[in-house]
């Protein structure tokens, strides 16, 4: 039987942490309320992908917060799939409380991975993320959006 590493119990059935892998990640405002209607909100959010950045935990290729959720394309550098998305989403949830003056719980549990396998899925995946806001009818312009960043033209 393989050795399995530390972190292995707290990922879910078939999923894998791997160094430098790159994943497309999503996380759902708990009850799916539009907490991030106020964009100043979702800068709390956008605060603790460039931290994860600078710490080294993951490299950010693409994001964008929506009304209710994000979703967020990493490279992993120094950090797990588990850790990552515990530290941001404590974190921001941290922030959000205080910036609201409440302690209620802003993230559902748990999180959506999908490992991107190529250079096309990469640049597909980004555009897809920066897109979110037009599909969904809030903006005519992604310009107009404040809560997005590629390192790809969209």
């Amino acid at each position: 039987m393989p050795t399995l590493p530390p972190h292995a119990r707290q990922l879910r059935a078939g999923r894998y942490s791997g160094t430098h892998q790159i994943y497309l990640l999503t996380s759902v405002v708990q009850n799916r309320y539009p907490l991030f209607t106020d964009w100043r909100l979702g800068r709390l959010v956008v605060d603790e992908f460039r931290l994860a950045e600078e710490q080294g935990a993951a490299r950010s290729y693409a994001w964008v917060v929506m009304p209710d959720h994000f979703h967020w394309l990493v490279e992993l550098r120094d950090s797990t799939l588990p850790t990552l998305m515990r530290r941001a989403k404590s974190r921001s949830a941290h922030s959000i409380n205080r910036r609201l003056g409440k302690r209620c719980r802003v993230w559902q549990k748990g999180y959506h991975d999908r490992a991107l396998r190529s250079e096309e899925d990469l640049v597909h995946a980004a555009r897809y993320i920066v897109a979110n806001p037009l599909r969904a009818g809030l903006v005519c312009r992604m310009g107009d959006y404040p809560l997005w960043d590629t390192v790809f033209l969209a």
